[in-house]
Order: C-alpha cells, then sequence, then structure tokens
C-alpha cells in the first residue's frame, strides 16, 4: 500500500487492518475499494423510532387473555345451543375470567385505573384503542353476566341471552388487538396488517378450543377439538405465510428471543393438534392436548410482542423500506406511471 493512500486513510480514520488488500481485477485494470464496507447505524446507534412503551408481561397477557376469552364465548353459545353442559359452563367460565384478567393486565400497563375510565369518556372510530376499550367494556359485563347465572342457576333465560351477546362481540374482542399493533410505526408490526388479525384470531380459537379440552368431558368436548384444531392449523399456516411475506423484516422471527418463542410455539400448537384429533376420548389426552394448546397460543403473543419490539429498535427495517419506497415511486414518475400502491415486502433472500 502507497505512501499517500495510508496518509489519505490516517486523514479519515480508517483502521488499516479493516482494509482488504489490493486484488488486480482480470484485465490487469482496476482496484478493489481501499475503503471497507459500511456498516448500516442510525445516529450514535440510538433507534430512529421510539419503540412502544408497553409492559412486558402485561400486554402479552392482555393479548392471550382477551383470545381466549372471546373464543370461549363462541364456544358456550355453540354449546349451549347443542346442550353440552359441561363445555357450556367452561368456556362460560373461561370467557368471564379472560375479560376480567386481561381487564386487570391493562389497567396495570395504564399505571392508573382513571386512565381507563377516562377511555370511556369519548368514543372515537378512528382509534383503535379507544374502539378496543368499548370492545372490552361491554363484552366483560355480558360475560361476567352469564358467568354469574352459570355458577348459581338463577335467571338462566338471562344468561343465555347475555351468552348470545357475549359471543357476538367475541370475535371482534379477539382480533382487535391485531388492529392495535399494526396501526402503529412498528414496521414488522405494520406491514403485517393483513396477516396479524387472522393470526391473533386463529390463536384465540386454539387457546378457547385448548381450555375446553381441559375442562369439559370427554362426552362434550368435540366442538372444542374441532375449534382448536382449526385454530392451530391456521395459525400455523398464518404464520408461516407472514414471515415469508414480510421478507428482510422477519429477521427479527429468527433470531433472539422471539425465535425462541415461536419455536416453542409451533411445538406446542402441533403436539395439541395432533393430541385432539388421536387423543380427544381419553381424558387426559385431552386435557394434555388443551394445555399444549393453550401454552402455544400464549407463546405466540408473546414471540409477536417481542418481534416487534426488536424491529422498532433496528435501524435497517426503518429506513430500507423507505428507500425502497422512494425508488419506486421516482421510477414510476419517470415511466410517467402512478406510483403503485403496494408496501416493500423483499424476498427472503434479498
Amino acid at each position: 500500500m502507497t505512501h499517500d493512500a495510508n496518509t489519505e486513510m490516517d486523514r479519515f480514520g480508517v483502521d488499516r487492518d479493516q482494509v482488504k488488500p489490493r486484488r488486480k481485477r482480470r484485465g490487469g485494470r482496476g482496484e478493489d475499494l481501499m475503503v471497507p464496507e459500511a456498516e448500516f447505524r442510525s445516529y450514535y446507534g440510538r433507534p430512529i423510532i421510539k419503540a412502544p412503551v408497553w409492559k412486558n408481561p402485561d400486554v402479552p397477557l392482555y393479548l392471550f387473555l382477551g383470545g381466549l376469552a372471546g373464543s370461549s364465548s363462541v364456544l358456550a353459545a355453540m354449546a349451549s345451543a347443542t346442550d353440552r353442559p359441561t363445555l357450556r359452563r367452561a368456556s362460560r367460565l373461561a370467557a368471564a375470567g379472560g375479560a376480567v384478567g386481561g381487564t386487570v393486565f391493562l389497567v396495570h400497563d395504564l399505571h392508573r385505573p382513571q386512565r381507563f375510565l377516562h377511555m370511556l369518556r369519548v368514543f372515537k372510530p378512528t382509534s383503535p384503542l379507544s374502539v378496543g376499550t368499548w370492545i372490552l367494556s361491554p363484552f366483560a359485563t355480558f360475560a361476567g353476566l352469564t358467568a354469574a347465572t352459570e355458577v348459581t342457576g338463577w335467571f338462566r333465560r338471562t344468561g343465555n341471552v347475555t351468552g348470545v351477546a357475549a359471543a357476538v362481540v367475541g370475535p371482534a374482542l379477539a382480533t382487535y388487538t391485531a388492529v392495535l399493533f399494526s396501526n402503529t410505526a412498528v414496521p414488522t408490526w405494520h406491514e403485517a396488517h393483513r396477516h396479524l388479525p387472522v393470526l391473533f384470531g386463529s390463536s384465540a380459537a386454539a387457546a378457547g378450543g385448548g381450555f375446553g379440552l381441559v375442562f369439559a368431558s370427554v362426552a362434550d368436548n368435540a366442538p372444542a377439538a374441532r375449534l382448536a384444531v382449526t385454530g392451530a392449523v391456521v395459525e400455523l399456516a398464518t404464520e408461516r405465510t407472514m414471515e415469508h411475506d414480510l421478507g428482510m423484516l422477519a429477521d427479527v422471527y429468527e433470531k433472539g428471543r422471539a425465535k425462541t418463542l415461536m419455536t416453542a410455539s409451533k411445538a406446542c400448537l402441533v403436539a395439541g393438534a395432533v393430541g385432539a384429533v388421536v387423543g380427544r376420548r381419553k381424558r387426559w389426552s385431552a386435557a394434555l392436548s388443551g394445555l399444549a394448546l393453550l401454552a402455544g397460543s400464549a407463546l405466540t403473543r408473546f414471540g409477536v410482542f417481542d418481534a416487534g419490539i426488536a424491529s422498532a429498535n433496528d435501524p435497517a427495517h426503518i429506513v430500507v423500506p423507505q428507500r425502497e419506497r422512494i425508488r419506486r415511486r421516482e421510477e414510476s414518475t419517470r415511466a410517467g406511471s402512478t406510483p403503485p400502491d403496494r408496501r416493500y415486502a423483499p424476498s427472503a433472500g434479498s
């Protein structure tokens, strides 16, 4: 390396040990770059966007319990219509318990109960959080009344009516949190806005069916098994499609804690679904399958949450898709066409 080159590197503060040696290209002309390839990072190593301040495990547990409550209310209404008393009772109690438990974790994340009450003062259709508050509140009321009639045996007809009302609101409770996540600036959540509602809804179905397998009798657990297996299969398929479509943004699911959680979730869901198919008629097998499905559903929520936090802290997840959108827009402008209205989702190998 020449003296002039060494002087230039010292001037710009380049570490000589990191510089690739000179190599003659084919034909004897040209040389490799003297400066090493730049490593992508933001100013001072700080994230470009602010990661969500939601608490862990409060928010993932709220997601899981809300999904369990919503799907259980639907399963309870089905059990009531088909005269399956043990499944009806277990699902009604799960719906009420999930709503109450989820509310507790939500209020704890908000630090003060007054904040939850303040959200009930107005209704903003453009705010997923406001809409979610108005979904949770009536659902908890209907599910609580239904569970009370189930436990006491009083006003059974009233309990049937409130049970149907809870079942109507239940699917919205199980999926609105996906819209809430997709409405943030977190790249991995925002770009998965088409997949997260399906993922959360199917995960909720697996949890509700799993709870029914654990606590309902063998004679009554057939609807729970069908719901659980369907939810597990759809969840696994949606998760795979989501990670493929996210492209480079899916790397947060391939490393760290999120990878561990999602891998464990898949294993639990597969084991639970197989057990629900082949062992539903045995009490111990049905219970173990249900526990595996519940664990798989919970792990999915924790995995998606952790992946989002990792994505928010990765500058490349913000800048690379932004640059690609700008490049596509400029190419379309030069071609005299309207920029395509699609999000950047490069292939996994890019």
